[in-house]
Order: C-alpha cells, then structure tokens, then sequence
C-alpha cells in the first residue's frame, strides 16, 4: 500500500500533510489502508485499490478471516459507479482468481462465491470497456480451468443464454455469442452441446441483426470441430446453409472462410454430395469478398477430401465397375493401404466425360453476376442447389429419366462388338456446342423394355434396323440452345457496366456464334450420315423433337455459370475440349471443384477476385496433390507449370519452399520428370525464390537418383553468387544445406566440389557465416576421414594448415583454430589422429603477433583439448608439447591471453566467447 501512499503525495491539496499520511498509513494494517482509500471520493485513489488488491490478499493469506474480508471489499468495490474503476477491477480478477486458486485451504471456495458473480454480471455491463475487460477475463479463466465445471453449468451458460435472448441489447447479444463460440472448445462437447448449441442455432437465424450471424457464421468450424460429425450434420449444416445464402455478403464470407473447418466436421458422403454444390455457389457469388474468400479456402476444402489411411494415393479398382461399386465399397477401397508403386492403368481412367463418375451435377446454381443487392434464397427453397451426384443418386436420376420422353440412353461400355473405326467417327458426330456446355449425364443402363420389344440383343445386324436419330432433332436442341442463350444475354445487358458481367456475356455471345455454326455443321452432316454410324444403344425417339427440357437448360445453365471464366482460353496445344476436359477428369474430389481450383491460374481471375489468387493457388497446391494422389497428377501438371512461370515472384517463392514437400508426393519418378526442371529454374531466379529451394536443398535432392543427384555439384557453386553481397543469411544458409549434403555424395565429390566452397565460406565477411562454416569444415573432415582410403581426409588437412594455418592475414590463422576448435569438441577425428595431423600446427601459433589468436589458443587449449581423456591419461610427448605452450601462454605479456591460459578462467567457455571474438573481425 505504500504506492497509495505516493500517489497521495502528488495530489495539489494533500502536499502539505504528506509525511502525515506516510505516518498514518504505517500505522494503519492492510484492511485499514483499503478501507480508508476505497472510500475515497478520489477516482485514481479507488483504482490504485483496485491494483493492489492482490498485494493486499498476499499480506493477509495468513489469516483466514482477512482473506475473506478482504474479498468482501472487492464485491463492494465492484459497485463503483466510475467505469475505469470497475474495469481495473476486472483486469485483477484473473490474478485474483489464480491466488485464491493456490491458496485454496486457506480460502475455499472464494471465487465461486466471490469473483465469478462479478464477471458475469460485468458481461452486460452498460460500459463497454467494462464489458470488452469482463470478457477477457472470462476467457482467461476458462483458459486456465479455474472455473469448476459446476459454475460453467450453473451460473456461467445461463447467463450467457439470458444475454442472447430476443430482447437483449444489440451490442451485448452480438458479444455473447461470440463468447459462446469462443468457450465452446474450453468447456467442451457435453456442455456445448446440451447447454450452447440450441441457442447458437437460433443466432444464426437472428433475422434483425446481421453482426450476430456474421459472428455465428466466423466461428462456425469451431463450434463444429467440438460437437462432432452427428450433431453438425443433424443441427448445424441446416442452418451452414442458411447463411451461405445470407443476403449479406459479409456472412457468407464468414462462412467461406470458415469452409474447411465445418467439411473436417462432416463425412466424406455429406461432403462430396452436398458441401461441394455449396461451395461452388460461394465461388460463383455476386460478391468479390465472397468469391476472394472462398478461392482462398479452395484448396483447403479439397484437401479435406484426402483419406487418411491411404495418403491420397486412392485409385478406383480395375476389377469393379461403377454400377457394381456402392458407396460402402468405395469407401472401405480408400481405406486399404496403397503401395507406392500402385499405378494407374489407362483404362481405369473415365474416357468420357459425359459417363464420368466423378461428374458433378449442378442444377440451380446461382448467377454469379447478378446485383449485389438481389436477396438470397434461403436453403429450404425449392431453388437450392442440387447435392453432387454420387452413385446411388446417379442410379435414382436416370430411373427417373426413363419416365421423361425425350432422354437419351447410353451406355458407358458398348458391349456390342462394334470396331474401332465405327468409334472414332461417332466423338466427331456427338460434338456440338450443347454437348460441349452441358452438365454430363449419369451412367445409365440400356432400357430393358426397348430391348424386349427389340426382340433380339443389339448387335451388328440389329444396329441396321434401328431407327436413326432424326436431324430434326438435333437441329430443334441447337435452336432452343440459341434462344436460351440469347434470352441470358439480354438479361445481363443491364448489367453489363460490371466487369464480371462483360466477361459473362461476351462468354455466352462466343457460345452464341458456335452453336450457330453446329447448327450448319450438323445438317449437312446428317444429310450424308449412315445408319452405321449411329451411337449403339443411344436414340431420339420421333415424339420427342421438341425444344430443350426446363431440366436440360437448367443443367447447362449451370454449367456455364462455373466454366465461364474457363472458356476464354478455348482450345490450345491442338487439343479439342473434349479431350484436355478428359486428361483431366478424376474421382477423388468432385471434378467441378479441381475445374474452379484450375482455374485459379486464368488472368482473368486476378482481375475480377484477388491480384493474389495465384500465391494461395501455389500456397494450397501440395494439399490437393496429396488429395489427389500421384496417379492423379496429370490433372495439376500444367496447373504447376503455369505457377512456376508466373510473373510474381511471390508465387514463385511459394513454390520453392514447398516443392521438396511436393517431390515426396509424387515419387521419384515424376519428380525427376516433372519436377526438376522447374527446380533448375529456380535455381536461376531472384534471391526470394532462390532461398526457398536452398532452405530444403537436401530434402529435395535426396529424392533423386544417384546420377541426377550429381549434376548439380557443378551449380552449387553459384550460391555464392548473390544479387546483394549482404544477404550473409543466404551464404549461413548455404553452409547449414551443405552440412547435410554430405551424406549425399561420395568422399571424391565432396573433396572436389564441396570442398571449395567450405574453404570460400570459412574466409566470408560476416562472423555468423564463419561459424557456421566451421562445422562444415569439421564434418567434412569427419567424413573424409573415415573415407577408405583416408586419402581425401588427409589432403583437406594439408589444404586447412596452408591456407589458414599459415595465412598471412591474422583472420585466416583465427580461422584456423576455431575449426581446430570444432574438430576437437565434435570429435571429428580420433585424439591420436590430431594429435598428429594438427596439433603441431595449432601450438606454433603461440608465438603469433597478433594478440587475438593468441588468446583463442589458449582458450582452446585450456578449455577444450586438456579435457579431452587422450590428454589426461596419456603421458606423451604430446602432451608434454601441450603443456609447455600453456605454460608460456601464461607468462604472455597481453593479460588477456594470461587470463585464458590460466587455471580455470571464471568458468568461462569457448562457445560462449567464440563468437563475440569472431564477431570483433566483421
């Protein structure tokens, strides 16, 4: 109490009575001094109580009655009608709470009883510094587990509920709920679920105050992560799409944001059917905050998709068709270990994309481009997007589209003994712009009733008879496409001042001009076409030449709206869409998600989402070629290389420092393929991408093979080379990479290409480099040394004593006994070994002019080499040799050097004072 008594003695009106007060105060006890200035009408008198109620609690611990009376004050003193008061009041209650923690026999119970009613009632304090210092508080003590679980049940939740309640003030309802997510991990899954989460999935419906959905939307994952995958499938993902249809972006931002935590929550069914087509809306959102928000969850969202058990490296059973396999099937395959030389074989791979399993079917999937101020429409409605088609909701589709007139049958293996010739006219006949745009239809069987009334089985002769698809028809689906097409365009003229518009529209104009041209192509082709070239099993039937389905133009409305961005770059390499679409088509994650993560690369995006949408391309791209697995890498190929060339050396840089993690991936196989020669290209680049691969240089060439491995001991070399000579973490980096490149190469590599460069780096500039140089030089030693025949070993030692040894400049002699120094402490070489090769050496640089050698040698001798047991036990010359220079050191006329030559030097060591030494030659 003693500071109450100073800050009493720079008040104006008490100067003259100060040593009164310092008198009275001595003579007051600990209880006295509170009361006498908690009852002050001065404010900073109460809040320096407030301070040092802890010291006051410490002073009386002793005494039970004093503790409790001293915790009685602090109720009264929570009364305090000055803000500041109460809030220095809470900021003590932690500490508090912590003392009274440590001291429990003396004062059970004190702060159940005591403290906790004050920080409750203070979270809906009228002040809201007082409430924002009740709230940290509270979580400090959740943190710590000083609130008994009792309480948290009792008197802590319900309070909490109270507050959220439809009638409770603005600011303290929007507070309260994020309270409750924050303590929602703390107090764990029984208390959230039972007393937290009814009331957290009435916040997120709160249709007068957006902030409380928003904050319900940004801590949605955590609240998911805590109450599991049952009750965030049965409560929680209801009310997770509400609000990604919030009409506030600001909400669905939150929730794009939150993506990947609410997906870890959920299993790999309800995310592959329903979160994706969820996700995808996000990306397609009218909002650019959305959409930069959900890009930068893409990649974490995909990799939720890796199954554990097998790393990712899942790929679909030759022997299984998808109509024999179930979901339970698929999901027991991928958790069966992979062996790492599992390959994909061709024909395990879907060659057509309109049978793909891994097709994505996307029936109402929202304009991306509409007015920002246009509402959302919530779940529940009819519009919602459809789930991701999986098997078994494939199989429901296409019974329900056997009862549509108009549906075209297909089967994905023609077991007809159709040629080879006979198959390549039919891709050629089956392109058009509709095909082209369309959602791909699920794998359907032949249609048993047409058989029957058939008569007799498909085959060569019956593909005769069967009656051809009427070009009518064809000509009818191309027209509706046009007037679908053209209806879009004059919808979005309005709009067309927004960028994200414009592109959309010229977009469906280009798609426009090539339906007309199909529409030209496919009646002068239907006019020469044979029977033979029909597709086996697949025909219109003549009643139904009419106009597009409601369900055709939606599915490839939907499909525009997601690829719109991708259709700019059209065709390239003398590819046709089909065929780059099915070079990249996979099972593991649905095909519209990587097609969107693929897309990430496209200029245009960093135009009309985020300049940096490619950095959390390149920042994301290791997760989701672990999700995919390297059977699948084919799918991200260009992806990376694309990255790799990218203008910004940013994602340059991300991609160095991650492709090691990449290489382990892949395997060395594609690695030395695909990987290397952007790793060359790396090693070309600026300074922030170059360290990136110099960081994880070993981890990187390890994954090589032998001879791969040994081109690069000639570019190693050029790490030297800077573009700014004080970039010395460059050079410190360097030697740490070459430390751990030794076990990579033999000893004639090392002594002719690594070799070097240690010598170059033991002589930099900087003391840091040097240090580290040091224990290359020493390893180096270690592993020539041990080398058969010890030739090499024996060279380096000779290279060490001419060029530093007997250096002219006092540094290089330094030099050399500092690696003298590191050979000794590490044991680079056996004692007698050094004894021989550098010890005679080392002891000739006690006559050295220059005092600080001098005073590194006798450290090194004194503190290093006589501990070493060689020394202690053995009674040789080389040791009398040892003992004799010590003892001139100690007769050396620097007092420095006499110091350290001395017996036991205020146990100071050589690792301590090395680098401060080496430090006085920068």
């Amino acid at each position: 109490m003693a500071d109450l008594s100073l800050l009493q003695e720079d008040l104006p009106e008490d100067a003259d009575g100060s040593l009164d007060f310092v008198s009275q105060d001595d003579m007051l006890t600990p209880l006295g001094r509170l009361d006498k200035y908690a009852a002050s009408e001065n404010v900073f008198n109460r809040q320096m109580v407030a301070r040092s109620l802890l010291d006051t609690l410490r002073e009386v611990c002793d005494d039970e009655r004093d503790c409790i009376a001293v915790l009685e004050r602090i109720s009264r003193l929570a009364d305090d009608s000055e803000p500041t008061v109460r809030a220095e009041l809470m900021e003590q209650v932690p500490h508090i709470a912590l003392f009274c923690q440590e001291n429990r026999p003396a004062i059970p119970y004190a702060f159940s009883k005591y403290l906790l009613p004050i920080v409750v009632r203070y979270l809906a304090d009228q002040n809201n510094q007082v409430r924002k210092t009740s709230q940290a508080a509270l979580l400090a003590l959740l943190e710590q587990e000083l609130i008994e679980r009792f309480d948290v049940e009792t008197k802590v939740c319900p309070v909490l509920v109270e507050l959220t309640a439809p009638d409770s003030n603005d600011d303290v309802k929007t507070e309260a709920v994020a309270i409750m997510c924050k303590m929602a991990p703390m107090v764990g899954k029984d208390i959230t679920e039972r007393l937290i989460l009814p009331r957290f999935c009435e916040m997120c419906c709160d249709c007068r105050m957006f902030h409380v959905r928003k904050v319900c939307a940004a801590n949605f994952g955590d609240i998911c992560s805590v109450v599991g995958q049952q009750a965030t499938e049965e409560m929680l993902l209801p009310r997770f799409f509400q609000l990604c249809s919030d009409n506030v972006w600001g909400v669905r931002k939150a929730c794009a944001e939150c993506f990947m935590a609410v997906s870890c929550a959920t299993c790999q069914e309800i995310r592959r059917t329903k979160l994706s087509a969820l996700f995808i809306n996000l990306i397609s959102d009218p909002s650019r905050w959305v959409r930069q928000a959900a890009f930068q969850s893409l990649g974490p969202f995909i990799s939720t998709f890796a199954n554990p058990s097998s790393s990712g490296q899942y790929f679909k059973e030759e022997n299984k068709s998808s109509e024999d396999t179930s979901v339970e099937d698929k999901n027991r395959t991928r958790d069966e270990e992979v062996p790492e030389d599992a390959q994909i074989r061709p024909e395990d791979v879907p060659t057509d994309p309109t049978v793909s399993n891994s097709s994505v079917k996307l029936e109402g999937a929202p304009d991306p481009d509409i007015s920002a101020e246009s509402p959302r429409k919530p779940p529940g409605d009819s519009s919602l997007p459809c789930p991701l088609s999986s098997e078994p909701h494939q199989e429901a589709a296409s019974n329900e589209d056997d009862k549509k007139p108009g549906t075209c049958r297909s089967a994905s293996r023609l077991e007809v003994g159709s040629s080879a010739q006979d198959s390549a006219p039919l891709d050629q006949e089956l392109y058009n712009s509709f095909h082209f745009w369309r959602t791909p239809l699920p794998e359907i069987d032949l249609d048993v009733e047409l058989e029957q009334g058939s008569g007799n089985k498909l085959g060569p002769e019956g593909l005769e008879g069967m009656p051809e698809a009427t070009s009518p028809a064809s000509a009818n689906i191309t027209m509706a496409t046009r007037k679908e097409l053209e209806e879009m365009i004059e919808n979005l003229e309005p709009h067309i001042d927004d960028p994200d518009v414009k592109a959309q529209v010229d977009v469906l104009a280009a798609a426009l001009r090539a339906s007309s041209l199909d529409a030209c192509d496919e009646v002068s082709e239907a006019t020469r076409r044979a029977p033979q070239d029909e597709l086996p099993g697949c025909r219109l039937d003549h009643g139904t030449s009419g106009p597009l389905t409601s369900e055709a133009v939606e599915n490839m409305e939907s499909a525009l709206r997601y690829i719109h961005d991708d259709s700019d770059s059209g065709t390239s390499g003398g590819f046709s869409p089909d065929e780059e679409r099915r070079a990249k088509v996979q099972d593991v994650v649905p095909q519209a998600l990587l097609d969107q993560y693929l897309s990430m690369t496209d200029p245009s995006r960093a135009q009309t989402v985020d300049t940096e949408i490619a950095k959390h391309c390149a920042y994301s791209l290791p997760g989701v070629a672990l999700t995919l697995g390297r059977q699948n890498w084919h799918c991200l190929r260009e992806t990376y290389e694309t990255l790799a060339s990218d203008m910004q050396w940013k994602v340059r840089r991300t991609l160095a420092f991650s492709i090691h993690e990449l290489a382990v991936i892949l395997g060395d196989q594609l690695t030395a393929a695909d990987l290397v020669p952007i790793f060359n290209g790396f090693l070309k680049d600026l300074d922030e991408v170059r360290i990136g691969v110099l960081k994880h240089l070993h981890d990187f060439l390890k994954l090589l093979h032998i001879d791969k491995r040994r081109e690069y001991l000639y570019q190693l070399q050029e790490f030297l080379v800077t573009d700014n000579s004080r970039n010395w973490r460059f050079r410190a980096e360097l030697a740490e990479q070459l430390i751990l490149l030794l076990e990579l190469y033999s000893p004639r590599d090392i002594y002719d290409y690594l070799r070097p460069i240690a010598l170059n780096l033991c002589a930099d500039k900087v003391s840091s480099v040097r240090w580290i140089s040091y224990k290359l030089v020493g390893e180096m030693v270690r592993k020539l040394h041990r080398a058969a025949p010890p030739t090499f070993g024996v060279d380096l030692i000779r290279e060490l004593v001419e060029s530093f040894g007997r250096c002219p400049r006092w540094s290089g002699r330094q030099a050399f006994v500092f690696v003298c120094q590191t050979v000794i402490e590490d044991e680079c070489l056996p004692m007698d070994q050094f004894a021989v090769h550098l010890m005679p050496h080392l002891l000739t640089l006690a006559n050295d002019r220059v005092p600080n050698v001098r005073v590194l040698l006798a450290k090194t001798l004194r503190q290093t080499l006589l501990e070493k047991e060689y020394f202690l036990t053995s009674a040789s010359c080389h040791q009398e040799a040892v003992e004799q220079t010590i003892m001139a050191l100690q007769m050396d006329r620097d007092s420095d050097v006499k110091y350290f030559a001395s017996i036991h030097p205020a146990s100071t060591k050589i690792s301590e004072d090395a680098m401060s030494t080496a430090s006085s030659t920068y």
